[in-house]
């Protein structure tokens, strides 16, 4: 079937950047920002994590939004997301620190435009654990922006989350293709590949590459430490 669709995932493809200088800043900066408004310092990250976790897990029955601030909130013992105005200037303000690991590189907007001037329409297939003011950031890292894409997923409009084959499918559903006529191009074999069961064609940028199956515990357990060394 012809390619008529090409999804893009951005950390690591479009935005070249190192998974785990990328979350060590990240958490950083967000602890240091949200811990000071009476959040427990040891429960802090391993509260972001359950909610990441809960919306790599979400079923479909709610928003990856709504999964992510039950989860977190249930740490808390208490609804959480009165807090999300913060977490959202957050994104708009302190997060930009996470810029300075990002590599930029031209030919990011330049492949998009390329692709589009094919006639081929375009998604960014960003895995939706992060809030569209986030995700937005990170594009303008990349010399991106909502116009570059006909679709963008984010934790508010996604009801799955990379590895399940639902989350490219809702996608597809959504922008009425079949995935036999997408392909998909991305950094992480098990994420990103993996929309190969579907029937899509997959395409593996490798100078970021993500396969040694590492536990992203392990990352979260390298925050929880920063946390408590910058705190």
């Amino acid at each position: 079937m012809k390619i008529t669709t090409v999804f893009f995932d951005l950390d690591g493809t479009l935005l070249l950047m190192n998974e785990d200088d990328f979350v060590q800043i990240y958490f950083k900066e967000l602890a240091k920002k949200v811990i000071p408004m009476g959040y427990d310092k040891d429960l802090f990250v391993p509260s972001v994590w359950q909610g990441t976790k809960a919306m790599v897990k979400n079923d479909g029955t709610k928003t990856n939004e709504e999964a992510f601030w039950e989860a977190f909130s249930a740490i808390h013992n208490k609804d959480c997301s009165a807090d999300i105005p913060v977490f959202d200037e957050f994104y708009r303000n302190e997060f930009q620190k996470a810029k300075a690991i990002c590599k930029f590189d031209e030919n990011s907007k330049n492949l998009v435009d390329g692709v589009k001037k094919l006639g081929l329409r375009t998604v960014l297939a960003t895995n939706p654990i992060f809030p569209s003011v986030a995700t937005k950031a990170r594009m303008t890292w990349a010399g991106l922006d909502d116009s570059d894409f006909e679709y963008v997923s984010t934790y508010e409009n996604s009801h799955y989350a990379k590895p399940n084959l639902e989350y490219y499918k809702e996608i597809c559903e959504k922008i009425n293709v079949s995935p036999e006529e997408c392909i998909m191009i991305g950094n992480n074999v098990d994420e990103d590949m993996i929309s190969e069961k579907l029937g899509m064609k997959v395409f593996l940028c490798t100078e970021f590459l993500i396969n040694n199956h590492k536990a992203i515990s392990e990352i979260f357990r390298k925050a929880v430490l920063q946390t408590h060394l910058n705190i």
